[in-house]
């Protein structure tokens, strides 16, 4: 054994060192720089460090409205259009005339040429900056989410200079310089269809319309207004359930949906009784948007419940003062 170890071991320390060495030239992978990719434009700031050359390194710089920024020692660069890469690769050129190996980088500090716009019924609507590409439901995931009063489509309107929206329901609209579509709620929500999905624009606007409402009112557990959101129609029976029920007190018979009349302020009333919907003993009845269900109160159950009340306040009154 030990013959063979003789005579094998010198080579076998060559084969280690070779692999040693090849393990060493090989090139290590890094993590992408925060800004690798994205595409600078006017208004956005950044910060240039670049080695030997302290007249332009640690100093923010504004792209200008023109796409151009000014740097001491390389001049008037067009930086609009470039990425960060790119334009580090500009001044570095630049710089070669006075120093040998230039070292530069560029980093953004403010992210202003890429707004979207998203209004409506998300939770913080406005203005955001797209930072490299984003999709349609990254920028609602920025907003906050949609809002529970949300309706049942997402509008998306495009400049035409970033061409048409990649949907089947994109058209032009009537000026021609925009590109229009629309998104169902729910195919988002549920993430359907994955084309939906579509990239973000700079200048997009995503708007969500607030979901049309109907109304329960009068002896009810919760009144007030509900979103029919994807839905166009609602029944009374899902309308009181969204109200928990009736009252106690509730006279369900006497029931009347209050409707709108060709879009005036005078209204339709159509009897509705209740406690035979809810028997089975008659069909159910659908509602529209804007639709007011109005439930009211029986009076003899009213008067006898508000003195049993006072029974039970004088009961009470009684115990206390013994």
């Amino acid at each position: 054994m030990n013959r063979i170890l003789q005579r094998t071991g010198p080579a076998l320390v060559l084969v280690v060192v070779a692999a040693v060495c090849a393990i060493a030239q090989q090139p290590t992978q890094t993590a992408a720089p925060p800004n690798s990719g994205y595409v600078l434009g006017p208004d956005d700031q950044i910060l240039i460090r670049a080695l030997d050359a302290e007249e332009i390194s640690e100093k923010p710089v504004l792209i200008g409205a023109d796409g151009y920024v000014r740097l001491p020692m390389v001049g008037r660069l067009h930086a609009a259009g470039l990425t960060v890469e790119q334009l580090e690769m500009e001044i570095a050129s630049g710089l070669k005339a006075f120093i040998q190996e230039p070292q530069v980088s560029v980093n953004v500090v403010e992210f202003r040429s890429q707004p979207v716009s998203i209004l409506g019924a998300v939770t913080n609507s406005g203005i955001i900056q797209l930072r490299g590409h984003k999709t349609l439901f990254e920028v609602i995931s920025a907003a906050g989410g949609l809002g529970n009063d949300a309706g049942s489509s997402i509008k998306i309107t495009r400049r035409k200079e970033f061409g048409p929206i990649p949907l089947p329901t994109a058209a032009a609209d009537p000026s021609g310089q925009f590109s229009v579509a629309e998104v169902s709620v729910k195919s988002v929500m549920e993430a359907r269809n994955p084309q939906e999905n579509i990239e973000v624009k700079p200048y997009d606007v995503i708007s969500v319309p607030r979901a049309e409402l109907i109304y329960v009112i009068g002896s009810v557990k919760r009144a007030g207004g509900f979103a029919l959101s994807e839905r166009e129609h609602i029944s009374v029976l899902q309308a009181l359930s969204m109200a928990e029920g009736l009252d106690r007190v509730a006279s369900g018979k006497n029931a009347k949906i209050l409707r709108s009349s060709n879009g005036t302020s005078a209204r339709t009333e159509i009897p509705v009784d209740v406690n035979k919907i809810l028997a089975g003993k008659a069909s159910d009845v659908p509602m529209v948007a804007n639709d007011i269900l109005f439930i009211p109160n029986n009076a003899a159950k009213s008067a006898s419940g508000r003195a049993a009340e006072a029974l039970i306040q004088l009961g009470t009154a009684a115990v206390w003062h013994f």
